[in-house]
């Protein structure tokens, strides 16, 4: 299953720094900046988006997902893949029955959805010239600051604590949430993808501001993701963040 977890996790990178299926190059749209909107241009109100379009930037943001997820939930897939043997070595599971897979399926799937309603968020701050067409980010002073305030706000919220110590206790998550079969670990995945999209979003709706393909912008958010998850201070680190993101919002402003 580790091998498995790795090879996804491989293959939405490649797939990222690709270019996504853009056209575009992943490295000509990283760029590092204490103030990204002032680096995206003019903002201008492109055409419609065409239905091969539609898909392709709603599978960018689900491997983009799959990519920057995947490792921190790790610990949780893994673990449920150790309870699925045991159990199947008592026969309390049927054999031929992959209820891991089902569950990281599950776990995929609630990312899909939010990355559908990213997807629309995107189209409707790129038409009315929010974000650029071109680089993927935020164009004005007043959106990227109003989204760097909305995290630092919620990296200290109580929900979002909620949310994040669900996520770091695996154990717990699993003794309160079990259900057989593959149906059940299909929906144990979602109820933990829900967390964890609970305890992530507004970090995600941090691309708006760095750049959906700053691959640079990305690697630093995952990375935030991974330590909250799974570093002993998680939590204090959480809060560290949530207080320079506010920061970062205000310089905004006032740059």
């Amino acid at each position: 299953m580790l091998s498995g977890l790795a090879a996804i996790s491989l293959l939405s990178w490649t797939y990222i720094l690709s270019g996504a299926g853009t056209g575009m190059s992943a490295r000509s749209m990283t760029k590092a900046s204490l103030f990204p909107h002032r680096m995206a241009g003019t903002p201008f109100h492109p055409a419609g988006w065409t239905s091969a379009y539609w898909i392709i930037m709603l599978l960018m943001w689900w491997v983009m997902m799959i990519a920057m997820m995947t490792p921190s939930a790790a610990p949780m897939i893994l673990l449920y893949a150790r309870a699925t043997r045991y159990a199947q070595g008592k026969d309390q599971l049927g054999r031929g029955v992959v209820p891991a897979a089902a569950f990281a399926g599950g776990y995929l799937l609630t990312w899909f959805g939010f990355s559908f309603f990213a997807t629309l968020l995107q189209r409707g701050l790129e038409a009315s010239g929010g974000i650029s067409a071109m680089w993927m980010a935020s164009t004005k002073a007043g959106l990227s600051a109003a989204i760097l305030i909305l995290a630092g706000i919620y990296q200290l919220s109580s929900w979002k604590h909620r949310c994040l110590n669900h996520c770091r206790n695996p154990a717990a998550f699993l003794s309160q949430h079990r259900r057989s079969g593959r149906l059940g670990a299909v929906r144990m995945g979602i109820e933990h993808g829900a967390f964890c999209v609970g305890c992530c979003w507004v970090l995600m709706a941090l691309l708006f501001v760095g750049g959906i393909m700053n691959v640079l912008w990305i690697a630093v958010l995952a990375t935030v993701v991974l330590m909250e998850k799974l570093a002993p201070s998680g939590p204090w680190f959480a809060r560290v963040t949530g207080i320079v993101l506010l920061a970062w919002g205000a310089a905004t402003l006032a740059a």
